[in-house]
């Protein structure tokens, strides 16, 4: 693909994003500070205003979202209904010719408990945060992107959409269908996860899903009547063993068990056993053979005497494959880069993110167009702060190209369409 020069207008706006560097690492230090763990209601409603404000220098609509709740497995083996707080949708020219749909979250893995609570300064480069490369630091960089298309000439020939979710770190349960209905509207899509602190990008990204069997059996006395008594954990342990086993079977599928529970005082036969679990796919095939695998094992188990077995869970993230659709997206992304002396390279991951619920809908996109960082989902997570003026430039030059048709995002999106 040729490369591209920067016209006096992109530059001046690429001018402009660099003299905001110091306000974007002051607020993500702000943004820091406020706990917005995905279970952390008060913080994410507070952190959810603190965007509100922020994204309305757009002047753009901006509306509370409300989401749909799911279901959860409990320990004591009820199924609770779990809501979400509103995301933030940002709609800007919703007319437009061109339609990208822009994503990211306002949810840490940080309790509101943790140990892990306020930033530090490494190194003159180096910030340490909770969540200042995931993603507060990737909000940013969206942020100052949009703000500098709509100080360009082209910005009328653009119409976006913002979903900002408070269920990312959790699985999107909640968020997922709005990701859909966006992406499903959209020719391209732009998310804001972390890159590595190389600055290397994800590329094709494996499917995910989250299940747990529920395995129910008969209580009784260890002693006294152990005979009528049957083993909900021994149940549920050899269907981990069995789904382990499962490793190897099939090429890059992988399942995960996380966690066993239920039982109590050792005189008691368990009546209740829980097994968690995750699986990683890299195509919707392989997802449809893990599934029927297990759904076999849970009707073993079922069939067992005294013994009832229940599945629970799916691939709340389909697999995103480096389709010609995507390389076509991740080409443009490079080719910017080089305007601005990157050079961005990619490489696959069995890690997932809003980017695999917007190809599922059709919608080609990259989904490591955020800050610099390294240690996410750990008390070491930092960000580089040259970064944030660095990316958000980034964007900014794919956005202007989009709206002047040097990328062509209807194409993209023909090329997802096949």
């Amino acid at each position: 693909m040729s490369d591209f020069t920067l016209n006096g207008d992109e530059t001046a706006v690429l001018d402009w994003i660099e003299s905001r560097g110091d306000h974007m690492i002051a607020t993500v230090k702000d943004w820091s500070r406020i706990n917005s763990g995905s279970h952390n209601e008060a913080g994410l409603n507070r952190m959810r205003g603190v965007l509100k404000d922020a994204f309305g220098e757009l002047d753009a609509r901006i509306e509370e979202v409300e989401l749909p709740s799911s279901q959860v497995v409990e320990r004591t083996g009820e199924i609770r209904d779990i809501a979400y707080t509103p995301a933030l949708k940002i709609s800007q020219r919703p007319d437009a010719p061109i339609r990208i749909v822009l994503t990211g979250h306002l949810d840490t893995v940080f309790p509101e408990d943790a140990g892990f609570q306020d930033w530090t300064l490494w190194d003159e480069d180096t910030i340490n945060g909770p969540g200042v490369a995931d993603m507060k630091g990737g909000l940013l960089v969206m942020l100052h992107a949009l703000l500098g298309l709509e100080r360009s000439p082209w910005r009328d020939q653009v119409g976006y959409d913002v979903l900002i979710s408070p269920d990312e770190e959790i699985g999107s349960l909640g968020s997922g269908p709005r990701l859909a209905e966006l992406g499903a509207r959209a020719d391209v899509g732009m998310t804001y996860e972390p890159a590595l602190a190389d600055g290397s990008l994800a590329g094709a990204r494996k499917g995910s899903g989250n299940f747990s069997l529920r395995v129910r059996g008969r209580a009784a006395h260890a002693g006294r009547e152990h005979h009528l008594g049957r083993n909900a954990i021994v149940a549920a342990a050899d269907f981990a063993r069995q789904l382990d086993a499962l490793n190897g079977k099939r090429e890059n599928v992988t399942f995960n068990v996380s966690r066993i529970e239920g039982g109590g005082a050792p005189n008691v036969v368990p009546d209740l056993g829980i097994v968690r679990f995750n699986c990683r796919v890299p195509a919707k095939d392989d997802a449809d053979w893990a599934t029927a695998r297990m759904k076999e094992l849970c009707a073993g188990i079922d069939a067992r005497d005294g013994i009832t077995a229940d599945l629970h869970g799916g691939f709340t993230r389909p697999p995103k494959p480096m389709t010609p659709a995507n390389l076509r997206m991740f080409e443009w992304t490079r080719t910017a880069g080089r305007t601005i002396g990157l050079d961005l390279v990619w490489k696959d991951t069995g890690g997932v993110c809003e980017g695999n619920n917007l190809w599922a809908s059709g919608c080609p996109n990259v989904d490591t167009l955020g800050v610099r960082g390294a240690d996410i989902h750990s008390d070491r997570e930092i960000a580089k702060l040259s970064s944030f003026p660095e990316k958000a430039k980034l964007s900014a030059v794919m956005l202007m190209k989009f709206a002047q048709g040097d990328f062509d995002a209807r194409e993209a999106r023909a090329l997802a369409r096949g």
